[in-house]
């Protein structure tokens, strides 16, 4: 979805902490969420399915919004239920992207 030589260089050397921050931001801009409600999100909370405001319509903006804060490649197979599921879900696949780009 994105040119992979835009990425910038030492993606991988970021904290967790960044990408939480950034994972519960891109949600509330996305997803109009409120901050104070995202900030209570904890690896169990339940995205996909639980939150009305994450359609199928809103995973894309989801998924490229992610792409593009995180500078990361977001492939089709890489997108299952599982990762959507639960935040602590999306969280971890994030990491993983980070961790290989």
């Amino acid at each position: 979805m994105t040119d992979q030589s835009a990425l910038p260089k030492n993606n991988s050397l970021r904290s967790r902490a960044s990408i939480d921050s950034d994972l519960r931001s891109i949600l509330c801009d996305v997803l109009g969420l409120d901050v104070d409600e995202v900030e209570t999100f904890d690896a169990d909370t339940g995205l996909f399915g639980h939150l009305p405001e994450l359609d199928s319509m809103a995973v894309a903006g989801l998924l490229t919004e992610m792409e593009d804060r995180l500078a990361i490649m977001i492939e089709d197979d890489d997108v299952d239920g599982e990762m959507l599921e639960t935040f602590g879900g999306l969280l971890a696949f994030a990491e993983a992207k980070v961790a290989e780009s």
